[in-house]
This record gives C-alpha cells, sequence and structure tokens, in this order.
C-alpha cells in the first residue's frame, strides 16, 4: 500500500497543475481519507527520507531539485531537439536538451547529462541540460531502403527511432541494387556538416515485398527463427515417448464431450471445454490446457530456448511459435480424436454463476469435435448441420453459464474495453487488399470468460498453498490518473466523478456503446490505466476486478503459463508445493513482459506498413475516422475500418487560427468559433503516405470551416496603373 502512495505522490508533484504546498493541504487535493492518511504520511516520510521529495523549512513539499549529473536514454526529435529519460523513475520529467546541446547523441543512446539552465514558470520548476557523455551507442545497425542519388549512395531508415539518410559506398559488395530493403551499419556518426556513413551488412529484398518487410520487422525486433538442433531432438524424442505413454495416472475423460473453439485458422489448439450438470443439478465446468509441462523439463534446451522466446509472435502471414511445431501443432495440440495429456480445472456454480466448488487433476482427453467460432455462433443461433447433437446440448449450456458467469463479474467490476481488432485480408502476394473488423460473436465472450475462471482458480490455489508464483497483475489505476481522464471525459460532453472509480468506468464505457465517440472514450479510458504485466508481486488484476490471477490456459504459446504448470504439477503429485529459489520470479517476470510487448510492438508496425503500403496507392480517397488525439499541431484521426491513424495538421484543418486549448482538451477555431474534441466523427481525405516513416497525412474530406460570402476571395482584376498625385502618397 505504502508504494502505491508514493507512486500517487510522486505523480502529483510532477503534474501540469501542481503548486507548491505545505503537507495537509497536499493530501486534501490527493482526497485521502482520515483513515489512509497514516499511510500516505509515512509514504511521504520515506520520499523525502530517499531523497526524492523536499520539505523545506516552511514546510513545502516539492520534487527534489534536478541537478548533477542525470543519466539516462536519449530520444531525439527530427527538428534537432531531444530529451534524456532518466534511468531512475517516476521523479522529474525527462530533461529537455537543445539542439545545441545533444553533442553526437543519437536515439536509443545511454547518456550522461548535466542540467544548464532551469526557471520558474507558473509555480513550476523548468529545465534544460547539456549532454556531456556518451556511455554506451545504441544498436548501431539499421533497417533501410537504398536509394541511389546525384550525391552517391543512401539508406534511408526505417521507422521513427533516426530518421537522417546514412551514406555508404560499395553497394556491390553485397549485391544491392537501388530500392532494394538492407541492414546498414554505422561507422561513424553524423556532424554538424557530414551524413553518418555505414556499411551494408545484408540485402533482405526488395523494398515493398511482402516478404522482405516480414523479414525487415524479424530483423528490427530480434525475433526468433529458427529452433536449434538440440530443441528439435527434444521435440522429436518428446514426441516418440508420448506415442507409447499409458494412461495410468491420469483421469481419464476420453468418453466425454469435450470441444475446442478457436479462429478458421489456429492450429494450436490448447484449450478444450466440457460442461455437464451433478446430482443437484449444478453446473460442473471443466477447463482442459494442454500439458506441455510433461513434455518440457527445466533446464532442458527446449525449457531455456521457451524462456528466451517468452511467447509465440503472431505477424500478418507468419507465425514464430515458442515451441517446434512437432509439439506446438503436434502432441501438445488439442486436435480432435486425438488422444492428448491436459491438466484439468473442474469449477462447479450455483444457480448465480457463482463458483462453489474447485478441484484439479492430471488428465488424458480426445476432444470430440473443433469449431470455429463462426461455426458455434451460427450453431447457438439455431443452425446445427455443422455440430454433433452432444455438441450443439454442450454449447447451448456453455452460452447459459457464461452469461450467469458475465453477468456476477460485471457486477464486481469487470471492465469491457471494446477496442476491435482489425483483420487484414492479403493477395497470395502478401499484399493488403482490404480490411475488416475481427469476428467478435458471441462465442469469443464464452472463451474468454471460461478462461478467465480457470486462471483465477488456479492463482487462488496457489494463493492458498503460500507460495510465490508469476502473477498476471494490473495495478489499480493511480488517483491522479483517474482525476484526469475525469477532466478529459468531462470535456467532450460525459460528466465522471472527481476521482472515478471501476463501476465509474462501467457506466461510461457503457453509454458510449455505438456511438461516434465510442473509440476514443474507450482509448482515452486504456491509456488512463497502467499496462498489465507479468510479476509476483500480489496487487490482484483491476481490469478483471480478480484478487488473485495468473495466466494457465495458454501454455503452448506462452512460458508464463508453462511455470504455473509446472507448480500444479507438483502440487497434484505430491499434494503441497515448494517454493522454487533457483527461479528469480521478478526477473523471469520482466522478461516475458519485455517480449510481450515486443510481440505486439512488431505484430503493430508490420500491420501499418502493410496498410501504408496500400493507402499509398489510394491517395485521395476518403476514410471514415473519429479524432483519438489532439496536439497543438494538429489532430491525430483513426480510420475506423483499418484501425490506423493519421495526422491532419493545423494548416490542413482550414482558414482559421487554430488554438489547442490543453486544459480543456480541444482544439478552437478562433475565427470560426469551431470546437474539435476526442471522439468526433470526421472524414478524412488521404493526401500522403510515408512507409519508411510510418506516416499517415490527412485532411479534412469537407470543409470544418465555411468562411461568410464577404471574405471569400474574388477574382484579381488587372487596370491599367493611374499615375495620380493622390496615387503618389499612398504607402
Amino acid at each position: 500500500m505504502t508504494e502505491e502512495f508514493k507512486k500517487s505522490i510522486i505523480r502529483r508533484l510532477k503534474s501540469t497543475d501542481y503548486r507548491p504546498t505545505k503537507t495537509a493541504k497536499l493530501s486534501r487535493e490527493m482526497e485521502i481519507s482520515s483513515k489512509d492518511y497514516p499511510v500516505f504520511k509515512e509514504a511521504l516520510d520515506q520520499l523525502v527520507e530517499a531523497g526524492k521529495v523536499i520539505i523545506d523549512r516552511g514546510g513545502v513539499v516539492e520534487l527534489r531539485p534536478l541537478s548533477g549529473r542525470i543519466v539516462g536514454t536519449f530520444r531525439s526529435n527530427p527538428r534537432g531537439f531531444g530529451f534524456v529519460l532518466p534511468l531512475e523513475p517516476d521523479l522529474h520529467e525527462d530533461l529537455f536538451i537543445p539542439p545545441d546541446n545533444t553533442a553526437d547523441a543519437l536515439n536509443g543512446d545511454m547518456v550522461a547529462a548535466s542540467v544548464v539552465t532551469m526557471q520558474r514558470r507558473g509555480g513550476k520548476t523548468l529545465y534544460r541540460g547539456k549532454i556531456t557523455e556518451i556511455l554506451q551507442r545504441a544498436d548501431s545497425k539499421f533497417v533501410g531502403t537504398l536509394r541511389h542519388t546525384e550525391t552517391g549512395w543512401l539508406v534511408e531508415p526505417d521507422g521513427k527511432s533516426f530518421t537522417d539518410p546514412i551514406t555508404v559506398d560499395d553497394v556491390t559488395a553485397k549485391g544491392a541494387t537501388d530500392k532494394d530493403k538492407v541492414v546498414v551499419e554505422m561507422i561513424t556518426r553524423p556532424t554538424d556538416k557530414h551524413r553518418a556513413q555505414g556499411v551494408i551488412i545484408q540485402v533482405l529484398g526488395r523494398a515493398g515485398a511482402f516478404e522482405t518487410e516480414l523479414n525487415s520487422i524479424i530483423y528490427k525486433y530480434h525475433l526468433p527463427l529458427e529452433f536449434a538442433e538440440d530443441c528439435v531432438e527434444q521435440a522429436r524424442h518428446a514426441a516418440a515417448i508420448f506415442e507409447k505413454a499409458g494412461n495410468d495416472v491420469r483421469q481419464d475423460l476420453t468418453g466425454k464431450t469435450i470441444i475446442t473453439i478457436d479462429p478458421p485458422d489456429a492450429r494450436d489448439f490448447d484449450d478444450a471445454i466440457s460442461l455437464e450438470r451433478d446430482d443437484d443439478n449444478n453446473f460442473c465446468l471443466g477447463v482442459h490446457i494442454a500439458d506441455v509441462s510433461s513434455f518440457i523439463a527445466p533446464g532442458t534446451p527446449l525449457d531455456n530456448e521457451a524462456r528466451q522466446r517468452g511467447n509465440s509472435v503472431y505477424l500478418p502471414g507468419k507465425v514464430l511459435p515458442m515451441l517446434p511445431e512437432m509439439l506446438s501443432n503436434g502432441i501438445c495440440s488439442l486436435q480432435p480424436n486425438q488422444r492428448r495429456f491436459t491438466k484439468s480445472v473442474f469449477i462447479t456454480y450455483d444457480e448465480l454463476g457463482r463458483p462453489i466448488q474447485r478441484h484439479f487433476a492430471n488428465s488424458v482427453i480426445c476432444s470430440t469435435q473443433r469449431l470455429t467460432y463462426l461455426q458455434a455462433d451460427k450453431a447457438l443461433k439455431g443452425h446445427k448441420k455443422e455440430v454433433l447433437p452432444a455438441v450443439f446440448e454442450l454449447l447451448k449450456n456453455m452460452e447459459t453459464l457464461s452469461r450467469l458467469i458475465e453477468k456476477r463479474r460485471n457486477e464486481d467490476g469487470m471492465l469491457h474495453l471494446n477496442l476491435p481488432e482489425t483483420e487484414l485480408i492479403l493477395d497470395n502476394a502478401g499484399r493488403v487488399i482490404d480490411a475488416e473488423p475481427a469476428e467478435a460473436s458471441y462465442p469469443h465472450t464464452i472463451i474468454e470468460m471460461f478462461m478467465v475462471e480457470a486462471n483465477e482458480a488456479v492463482a487462488s490455489l496457489l494463493d492458498r498453498l503460500n507460495v510465490p508464483f508469476i502473477r498476471r497483475i494490473h495495478p489499480q489505476p493511480d488517483a491522479m490518473a483517474m482525476k484526469e481522464l475525469a477532466i478529459v471525459m468531462r470535456s467532450i460532453g460525459y460528466n465522471l466523478p472527481k476521482v472515478p472509480d471501476r463501476y465509474d468506468l462501467q457506466k461510461i464505457l457503457a453509454s458510449v456503446v455505438g456511438q461516434d465517440s465510442e473509440l476514443a472514450v474507450n482509448l482515452v479510458v486504456l491509456r488512463s490505466l497502467e499496462k498489465a504485466r507479468y510479476s509476483p508481486q500480489n496487487v490482484g488484476h483491476f481490469a478483471l476486478a480478480s484478487r488473485h490471477y495468473s495466466h494457465f490456459t495458454s501454455p503452448i504459446r506462452r512460458y508464463a503459463d508453462l511455470l504455473i504448470h509446472r507448480q500444479l504439477d507438483e502440487y497434484l503429485r505430491t499434494g503441497s508445493l515448494k517454493e522454487d529459489k533457483q527461479l528469480d520470479l521478478v526477473e523471469a517476470g520482466k522478461h516475458i513482459s519485455f517480449t510481450e510487448e515486443r510481440a505486439q510492438d512488431a505484430e503493430g508496425e508490420l500491420k501499418t506498413v502493410l496498410i501504408l503500403q496500400m493507402l499509398s496507392k489510394k491517395i485521395g480517397e476518403v476514410m471514415d475516422c473519429a479524432i483519438t488525439g489532439l496536439t497543438n499541431f494538429g489532430v491525430f484521426a483513426r480510420s475506423k475500418k483499418f484501425g490506423i491513424e493519421g495526422l491532419i495538421t493545423t494548416a490542413d484543418l482550414g482558414d482559421d487560427h487554430w488554438q489547442y486549448n490543453q486544459k480543456h482538451h480541444c482544439i478552437t477555431g478562433a475565427r470560426s468559433g469551431v470546437v474539435l474534441t476526442l471522439g468526433k466523427a470526421i472524414k478524412a481525405k488521404i493526401i500522403a503516405v510515408n512507409v519508411a516513416a510510418r506516416q499517415l497525412n490527412l485532411s479534412p474530406a469537407e470543409a470544418l470551416v465555411k468562411l461568410p460570402e464577404k471574405h471569400k476571395k474574388e477574382p484579381k482584376k488587372f487596370h491599367k496603373k493611374r499615375h495620380t498625385k493622390r496615387h503618389s502618397f499612398r504607402r
């Protein structure tokens, strides 16, 4: 609890509207209750003792002044300036570095800097700094497109981390040609007078080709491809052992009706469902998860490789699996009519969908039928031809139980963010030719509810056993973040309390369903919440309103789940569970959180590239968009169909003087009075696409500002010049 208060205090002291004040007033501004005040005061005292906060002789609370040597990561801006992001988090804002004080630091370099000037403005202290030392260079290898110009050969780097062209000389050494996508290693850094110089170390293929763009993303994010031979051999051995293994130590469920429901292109089926009634007519749900732990022992080559990969990576047109396919798509995949080892969670529910009993087992199943989400949805709507009679009955019961669970969890405060995914439609060459909203029928919710219940059940068991484990945590949002959210919501017409709770968030999300502002509101709520991550810290999962939560249901594609399976396996075999002191759960959590985020970033960037390639051929076309961001240089509008954001600069908004009001979260035309807010629907025309820079530029398809007749420009009229005395004195 003290740590959460520390974070809240730091955020308050950093906030733009904070004016240095005394402790008592600070607690009132943060709306600290009398019950929580002792914990708040203890947190503040610890921050003072650590030197992060100072309280002067008058009792005024401020952040420690920024001074001395600051070490951090340099983030450059294409306009020349940059910021140093201090290694020590949660203190001051990033240190601003003017263009003439960046030395030769490049984006991502680890640097040391010093404060050059500071000034007070509006009660806040603003700092400017100077880089004094380059401590460690960032990766000097860049992916980019080779161009032949009048002055020689240049590589234009992809993305936004480093944007200046790099000069290269002997391009024939690697057989590179104009417009090839290449990997270039920088050998000299750019200066005020000269471009950076580099050497081509790899040719990836023709820029714009699907395979080339795919490989460039894989290279950029250091994503693992092939498995080493010892991993492949271990997988082969596991498959051979499985074929001979018996069922004597497992609960035999092969005679029960059990199904899998997955997307149509899925091949690794790691979860299956059964559902029965007990003697009291209560539902007994069975969630059966592929038992990967029985094939991969800790410390083996394949375990080490899976831990390093952290998770499978799903890119458009390509999957980079965490496990070799003979496991992920073979003996671990719960394919229909195949004997498979599983770990089963059985949960019995009362008539209100509340769990009243849980038990766990090592089991063996034989899936009755594999369904896609669309097939399951059709069956639930009465189209039974594609499903077996027993499966149809199972599906109806699954829907009934799912709605009970969903109602219960909603009453508990579970949040549901509606951020629809976009499914890309590719041709045979891998080019995006269209996009459509991802299929989102109710069977998706059924599986989601059952997986959440199983994850929660296993985490609750491990908590009762009082052993540390990798949790999936989602910390409660900071009070200041909720205050800011309420201000933003009020600016676009939605009332929230000063510090909204989870039920207030539920109401606002429900109120915008089907409205133009739905996408923007969901995005703003998402940005106000912390990211979910892996950690042994016991803080619960805010969005799911869950006190105990872990990931258990996808061990084929997530290493976190495999760790949980091993602990559950030990408990099932021995009846007890001891702490694994060889495994550093904090570091493991950090690593798999990193690999998860890396996979999401890689997928997002490749999607962006493919969509921008398509939109580059649609210059002048109009898209239905919603405003999702406001800045002093324009607005960001997101395409409802393609899920990609583009920038409309203030110059392109229309003939007016556009003013950004940060306090009220809007942009206003000074003359016209036109107000642009988050969520506003707008038809936007594509005016420019820069695939390499990942940039989309838009303009309003319909004029936002309609000038009165008297302001319209009239055609110029040409007259002979009159040489009159009166005219000669006019200036």
